[in-house]
């Protein structure tokens, strides 16, 4: 591994790699990351990758692909892995802004906090109080958030504050197994388990003042952010690809099982990008279903509007335009762990945020900070428009299930005033503080290489885990 500059690192390629791998963290970060960086290494080795394959701060261990890890590959040459988009695809984070200020909300926080606990089903086999018939779940599917607001989810102006407007195309039910459908189809406006979450946050910092009124939001204003995904049926379909994949593809020598991939182009490629893009429209929905759910709590406890901000994903695969030796060629982008961050010059950013570029959410974990950042025209040469999505793990679930206790987390969050509902002890010490990397080191270093440019800061107030 080579030093290149203070964040970044470079693995020039060897052996059966195609490209070189950089990463993209400071000294401190590469000493948690071995078995990720054998990962990177892996991904490299992959059919018709182009440029490099790149880890971004908060890369960790992951299934075939690390988690942070960014792969671009020729759209005719090229090839689309599961792996490098992860079992809960369009797993993403929603921001929410109300006129309320911290002050507002003073003696009042335990009461919305248990009100949303109650209005949305968490945790592990949750189901949605709104059971969607086939018709209407094949219309979310292939149709995204403009079906939920046909059936009266959602207000229009919400499409323009999701990515993609919250519809990936191509989208067919078809290429979607009865198995996933039957996982899916009682799970939209659920929050699920695991690192997901709910948080009732106030910003506490402004580093841009003149690009946070464009976002529209000032200090000690309360937010909401949303983090989940696909649930089940993003899960089921990754299952039933992979197998697909295994089947048919038998006989490729791969460095590792779970990078089993098919040409982006052949039919089998082609079936998966559309059932991922289903999921991915399933997933834009699940986060719209559970916005409905929150402006219910708010309209009733204070008589708000609740606004959004923007809505990303963080596991996926999209098609995309990007320069690429001085050509501007069509590539299938996989982002898995990482963030789009297209800056103020694509044509893909709402017309309110043309000027300032993409908005760019990076959570932190339950018990520390999470970023609202803007998307830069730099971030497209350093690594197709991408940057981080979290803190990043350091301790895997059984590990932090090991080594924390219960009651020191709960004291921790006590003494910084945050209230925590969850319905499960075994997921507070698994999505502890401690379980995760330094989210103001993580948002630094992507800020310093102009990955992506923080814009603000918001801290926790009220948590929801299931």
């Amino acid at each position: 591994m080579r030093k290149v500059s203070e964040y970044i690192f470079k693995i020039p390629k060897e052996k059966s790699m195609k490209v070189d791998a950089y990463v993209f963290t400071d000294e401190s970060g590469l000493k948690e990351i071995s078995e990720a960086l054998k990962q990177l290494k892996n991904v490299a080795t992959l059919p018709g990758i182009v440029k490099a394959a790149y880890a971004m701060p908060d890369i960790h261990w992951g299934y075939g692909f690390p988690i942070g890890g960014v792969a671009a590959f020729d759209e005719n040459e090229g090839i689309i892995s599961p792996g490098g988009v992860g079992f809960d695809i369009n797993c993403g984070v929603r921001l929410l802004k109300t006129n309320l200020l911290f002050n507002d909300i003073i003696g009042k926080l335990d009461k919305l906090l248990q009100k949303m606990y109650d209005t949305v089903p968490v945790g592990v086999g949750s189901v949605s109080s709104k059971k969607f018939n086939k018709k209407d779940f094949k219309k979310i599917i292939e149709n995204g958030v403009k079906a939920l607001l046909e059936m009266g989810f959602g207000l229009p102006e919400d499409l323009n504050y999701i990515e993609d407007n919250g519809t990936i195309t191509p989208a067919s039910m078809k290429d979607v197994s009865n198995k996933a459908y039957e996982r899916g189809r009682e799970e939209v406006g659920t929050l699920g388990s695991g690192n997901h979450f709910i948080e009732i946050q106030k910003i506490d910092q402004i580093y841009n003042r003149k690009i946070a009124e464009k976002l529209g939001i000032v200090e000690n204003q309360i937010v909401i952010m949303i983090h989940t995904g696909s649930r089940g049926f993003g899960h089921q379909i990754a299952t039933d690809y992979i197998q697909l994949m295994r089947d048919k593809f038998k006989n490729l020598s791969l460095p590792d099982k779970q990078l089993i991939y098919a040409p982006f182009k052949s039919e089998l490629g082609q079936r998966y990008f559309s059932a991922m893009n289903c999921a991915a429209n399933y997933a834009f929905s699940n986060r719209q279903f559970i916005t409905y759910y929150i402006r219910k709590v708010f309209k009733e406890l204070f008589n708000v509007p609740v606004e959004l901000i923007y809505d990303v994903a963080h596991n996926i695969a999209k098609l995309e335009s990007h320069n690429v030796d001085g050509t501007v060629k069509k590539i299938v982008v996989h982002r898995k762990g990482a963030t789009r961050a297209f800056g103020p010059s694509r044509r893909e950013i709402p017309e309110k945020y043309k000027e300032i570029g993409q908005p760019v959410i990076i959570p932190g974990d339950m018990g520390t900070a999470s970023y609202l950042l803007v998307g830069t025209d730099e971030s497209e040469n350093i690594a197709f428009s991408s940057t981080a999505h979290g803190a990043g793990r350091v301790l895997g679930r059984r590990q932090a299930l090991k080594t924390l206790e219960i009651n020191k987390i709960l004291s921790t969050l006590h003494k910084k005033g945050i209230i925590i509902k969850s319905k499960s002890k075994k997921t507070i010490v698994e999505e502890a503080p401690d379980a995760y990397k330094d989210i103001d080191r993580v948002v630094n270093i992507v800020d310093k290489l102009n990955l992506s440019r923080k814009i603000a800061r918001m801290i926790p107030l009220g948590v929801i885990k299931g």
